[in-house]
């Protein structure tokens, strides 16, 4: 079966829909807005509705019968959203005083799609966060006012039918899925006080004995809360604006991890540096984290939050899953040059590397094969457009805007989960009628005394290769812990110096050893009788052994600091500093 999935595009040119594969052309469900004042546009959550503003109102259509049911006398909406049913549309505008500097009037407004009504008008002044929540069901829909959370039922809005109150809300986040339905709400810490995010049930909210969970940490100015897809834990990012120790330009953050059934966790992530992405799996049961100064690391954890695969590293900055969850793509975006891998995350194999140079927008296509990616103003103004994907690394269509023109944003149509069948992995890539997408590879600078002279490698970091940790960590099914993990390497350190000192003994005292060989083989006890010789004797050893394991690390590839290797160098007038301490004696 083939579906046409319409493309949602607004810029400059207007506000028009492109049919998705395999046709690419203009949709003729949807007729072209050709005014340059698209200000804002949604989708509804099953993508039978769209809505946008062209600066004169907003438009609400319907986008499977082709039919324009409602418009709102709104000319500076900014802010668009359905409520999941269907049944409210929220409009919000930028909120100004009255001239005399009085209270402005409300500018987020709630509007009944079946009768066209305004159902309700509140004062939002911010515009993060201005969207209410709306359960699933809509059964309830909630707002942050005032540090407390205010819940509303079956979308009356005129009654508040429940309020959770704590120290300071600032934020709050309801669980995805059916009833019962879960609020993770976040509090700040204040006066030496930790932060904390707490899980509830509604509308049970007596204090903390009534929570279902609680995480409390210090360093956190901003948390970022992500439910999985069964509701079943919540992944918080916890932010700091600034990284006090100067390691970091992005600040410090911390991973958390909270479940409904009461459990919490640190996520011990292996490498040092900013946390760039975290996304859930729709399986619910694994999540992705892209971590560390670059070349970033990215790790698959499960539950108890073991890592279950590691990618290695490389110039990635973030993640997504498949609508299906069995392909996740890993990409560099941004300040990065837009290199894409996509994984099977089943059998973990490479499918394909392709590269989306200068993007800044990707999103998956309802049916987990395709895939879009563009170059949208104002984050970048020259070569906007758009490219549409399939996972295996062609280029199926490509649109750039004219060199005059912009592009602000591109949207797929959603579709309900179960309207798509997962397919089978393909590692081979789909015919196109397009070229290959692969850039030509950017040449270095080289300093015109080298450029007749070999090429030699100049990387400032060896990249990390992939690896499965159930495999590495013990063979099971079950990946050791990091103690356990600890004590493992050291039992093969001791079996392995064993077998040296055996090896050794058995090769008799024919052989003549070098004297680093000879200290790391002597005996201990030894002594001169003289303290303070004895102990410049056990530091020069010890001055000697640092400088061996310097040494093997230099041979193993890695790159020396300064201080480093002034240390090597020191290594024989060290030797003979030795030597005359024990023909003293």
């Amino acid at each position: 079966m083939s579906y046409l999935f319409p493309l949602a595009v607004r810029g400059s040119e207007g506000l028009y829909m492109v049919n998705g594969p395999p046709s690419f052309t203009e949709s003729t469900a949807f007729q072209r807005d050709s005014g340059r004042n698209c200000k804002a546009v949604a989708f509804s959550k099953d993508g039978s509705l769209f809505a946008w503003c062209n600066g004169e109102k907003v438009n609400v259509v319907n986008v499977t019968r082709a039919e324009l049911p409602r418009s709102f006398d709104l000319p500076k909406t900014v802010c668009l959203e359905f409520s999941p049913k269907n049944n409210v549309l929220a409009t919000w505008q930028a909120y100004a005083t009255a001239k005399d500097g009085t209270a402005g009037v409300p500018n987020l407004q709630l509007h009944d799609l079946r009768t066209g009504k305004c159902l309700k008008s509140f004062i939002q002044k911010k515009m993060q966060n201005w969207c209410p929540c709306w359960a699933d069901d809509e059964s309830i829909c909630a707002r942050n006012v005032n540090n407390e959370v205010h819940f509303f039922e079956n979308n009356n809005f005129n009654t508040i039918a429940n309020k959770l109150h704590l120290q300071k809300v600032s934020d709050f986040m309801l669980s995805p899925g059916a009833q019962p339905t879960k609020v993770a709400v976040y509090v700040p810490g204040s006066k030496g006080a930790p932060s904390f995010v707490r899980l509830y049930q509604y509308p049970n909210f007596g204090g903390p004995q009534s929570a279902l969970a609680n995480k409390s940490f210090f360093k956190a100015d901003k948390v970022t809360m992500l439910w999985n897809k069964k509701a079943t834990a919540v992944l918080v990012i916890a932010s700091t604006e600034v990284d006090k120790t100067g390691a970091s330009y992005y600040g410090e953050q911390t991973l958390h991890y909270l479940a409904a059934n009461g459990e919490s966790a640190v996520v011990q992530l292996p490498k040092n540096g900013p946390i760039y992405d975290v996304a859930w799996s729709p399986n619910s049961v694994e999540f992705c984290a892209v971590y560390g100064f670059m070349p970033a690391k990215a790790t698959v954890f499960n539950l108890k939050c073991d890592p279950v695969f590691d990618f290695g590293t490389g110039p990635r900055n973030a993640a997504y899953y498949s609508p299906h969850g069995h392909i996740l793509v890993l990409a560099g975006f941004g300040n990065l040059r837009g290199q894409m891998e996509v994984w099977d995350v089943k059998n973990y194999k490479l499918i394909s590397k392709p590269v989306a140079s200068d993007s800044t927008y990707f999103a998956w296509c309802p049916d987990g094969e395709h895939i879009v990616t563009a170059t949208c103003a104002p984050r970048l103004r020259v070569s906007n457009g758009y490219k549409i994907w399939h996972y295996t690394g062609s280029v199926l269509h490509s649109y750039e805007v004219p060199s005059d023109e912009e592009m602000w944003q591109v949207l797929w149509q959603p579709f309900l989960d179960g309207v798509f069948l997962e397919r089978a992995v393909k590692y081979e890539a789909v015919p196109s009628q397009l070229p290959s997408a692969e850039p030509r590879p950017a040449q270095a600078y080289r300093p015109p005394a080298l450029r007749n002279k070999p090429v030699t490698s100049s990387k400032l970091h060896e990249d990390e290769p992939p690896q499965n940790m159930k495999r590495q960590l013990g063979g099971g099914d079950k990946p050791l812990s990091k103690t356990a993990l600890k004590n493992q390497r050291k039992h093969e350190a001791k079996k392995a110096a064993k077998q040296e000192a055996k090896a050794d003994a058995n090769q008799g005292p024919a052989q003549v050893k070098t004297p680093q060989n000879a200290l790391q083989n002597a005996v201990p006890a030894m002594t001169t009788g003289d303290p303070e010789v004895d102990k410049k004797i056990k530091n020069l050893k010890k001055k000697l052994k640092a400088i061996e394991q310097l040494k093997e690390q230099a041979a193993a590839g890695k790159q020396l600091e300064k201080n480093q290797v002034e240390k090597i160098q020191k290594e024989a007038a060290l030797l003979k500093e030795l030597e005359d301490l024990e023909l003293s004696v």
